[in-house]
């Protein structure tokens, strides 16, 4: 027999020519005329596999790049990727303009009326018109708030950024102990309501001594006729602003939120 190779639709067609006397061409099995595609198949695979990997992790494709995060949870948070995808349950939010940072459950959403409302401010900083008439900022309102989607509220997180004068030190209060009583005190005096009432359950310091900021830890209760909240706060001082996260939750249901609540508090970091 002789081997021929002629052009088709496919890259090559191999025909065995017949040395028997008739002249005749007897096809060669189908797995031979396949075999120089293999190689082709092969790399065309490989490479649409890839894309496909790629697209999937860029994408977060059902959890895939949070999955592979997940594997080293400390090196992809340090290089702020939680930023973007979920790592172990939790976004992370930067503020760049105020300086903090902090995590929050993947699955709360960010509080609407305020993100409206910054942009609107920063809309306005950039405006040449004049402000609009009576329109000032609460100085206790938070400058960002999370919460779970069609919540009432009362369960969220949020941050407050208050000035104060430079030099002012929450240490001037006392232990950690005596900061968190001065706090509680601080609330329960400022409600309009006559009858609530307030609780230090715990308090602790973290310190970071390349940028001399403590952070007061502090988990308290207040009550009053009307609700019952538990609640876990971090308080600090930097750079002429006072820094105040605050979680709230139904008191019922602070046994489901407790891990969560302080994971939160744990990741509260001023980065200016």
């Amino acid at each position: 027999m002789k081997l021929l190779v002629s052009k088709c639709s496919l890259p090559f067609q191999i025909r065995l020519r017949s040395s028997l006397g008739d002249g005749g061409e007897v096809p060669s099995p189908p797995s031979d005329q396949f075999r120089p595609l293999q190689s082709v198949f092969r790399r065309r695979l490989l490479t649409g596999a890839g894309a496909a990997s790629l697209i999937a992790i860029g994408a977060n494709f059902c959890g895939v790049t949070s999955f592979l995060l997940g594997f080293s949870p400390e090196a992809a948070r340090s290089l702020k990727l939680d930023a973007i995808y979920p790592i172990n349950g939790y976004f992370r939010y930067i503020d760049a303009s105020q300086g903090f940072e902090f995590v929050y459950p993947e699955n709360w959403l960010g509080d609407q009326t305020l993100l409206y409302r910054a942009a609107g401010d920063a809309e306005a900083e950039r405006s040449l018109d004049p402000p609009p008439v009576g329109r000032r900022k609460k100085k206790n309102e938070p400058v960002v708030a999370f919460g779970p989607p069609a919540s009432t509220g009362e369960l969220n997180v949020s941050v407050i950024v208050s000035p104060v004068p430079n030099g002012f030190s929450m240490g001037s209060f006392g232990r950690a102990e005596e900061v968190g009583n001065a706090i509680v005190k601080t609330i329960i005096a400022s409600s309009r309501g006559a009858d609530l009432k307030g609780k230090l359950m715990a308090a602790s310091l973290r310190e970071d001594a390349s940028r001399n900021i403590k952070y007061y830890e502090l988990e308290f209760v207040v009550q009053s006729s009307t609700f019952w909240r538990h609640n876990v706060a971090v308080c600090c001082t930097h750079k002429g602003k006072l820094f105040t996260l605050n979680a709230q939750v139904p008191e019922s249901a602070w046994p489901q939120f407790k891990s969560q609540f302080h994971v939160i508090a744990h990741s509260f970091n001023i980065d200016s």
